[in-house]
């Protein structure tokens, strides 16, 4: 069973590396570089010059739907993380609460629809999705960095069934790419204040939670266990 889930995680990777690659080839095979660099809407672009209007039509459709899967996959694990920070003290506990009836976090789903909501009206797409992968991407390095701390710790229990080839090529390669786009944001003119921006309202949140939730005299709670529902 690991063998076959290891042989079909590598090759649906590789078919997704794949089709991106594949597609930023033909990008560049219609437009130029500087002509994407400057292009909103660069798949669009290439449709509308290969198929005309009809093209612009279905790579619309296209992204439409994938923004709708996308959308149903964040509204499912989005509140589930506000719920869990909630539970284990994290959060403002009232964000723990279970509906009674349906067994849902929805105080935290409620809080990610306004939240949701706020950003949609205040920001453009362009700007939220530039602020959203900034924002993200230090704790995705962080995230994957996080191994090497636990594989330290727990070196002596550690047998897993399977073992990533060439560790730790990949997490080191991760963590270095993700520092390169950061730094590259903070170098590039028109998006350094943006970026120091979005750093200056994470690290506002150290504070935040040292004065509300963190503090020393506020009761720690057990580990989420409360059962939700999907």
């Amino acid at each position: 069973m690991t063998r076959i889930a290891s042989g079909s995680g590598w090759s649906g990777t590789v078919a997704v590396i794949a089709i991106y690659l594949l597609a930023n080839v033909a990008y560049l095979g219609v437009m130029s570089v500087e002509e994407v660099r400057h292009s909103k809407l660069v798949a669009a672009d290439v449709a509308l010059r290969l198929v005309g209007p009809a093209g612009v039509t279905f790579v619309a459709i296209t992204v439409m739907l994938s923004t709708l899967g996308t959308l149903n996959g964040s509204i499912l694990t989005n509140p589930r993380v506000f719920f869990a920070m909630a539970a284990d003290g994290l959060l403002f506990r009232k964000f723990a609460a279970v509906h009674p009836r349906y067994e849902t976090p929805y105080l935290s789903i409620a809080l990610t629809a306004v939240l949701g909501i706020i950003f949609v009206l205040l920001r453009t797409f362009e700007q939220l999705a530039d602020t959203f992968v900034t924002a993200i991407l230090p704790f995705y390095a962080l995230g994957v960095a996080s191994i090497f701390v636990f594989r330290r710790r727990s070196a002596a229990e550690y047998s897993p069934p399977y073992r990533a080839k060439f560790y730790p090529v990949a997490p080191i390669l991760f963590v270095l790419a993700t520092v390169y786009l950061l730094a590259n944001a903070l170098i590039d003119e028109s998006s350094r204040w943006p970026t120091l921006a979005i750093f200056g309202v994470i690290l506002a949140g150290i504070p935040v939670y040292y004065f509300t939730v963190g503090r020393p005299s506020a009761p720690q709670s057990s580990p989420a266990s409360a059962r939700v529902s999907s």
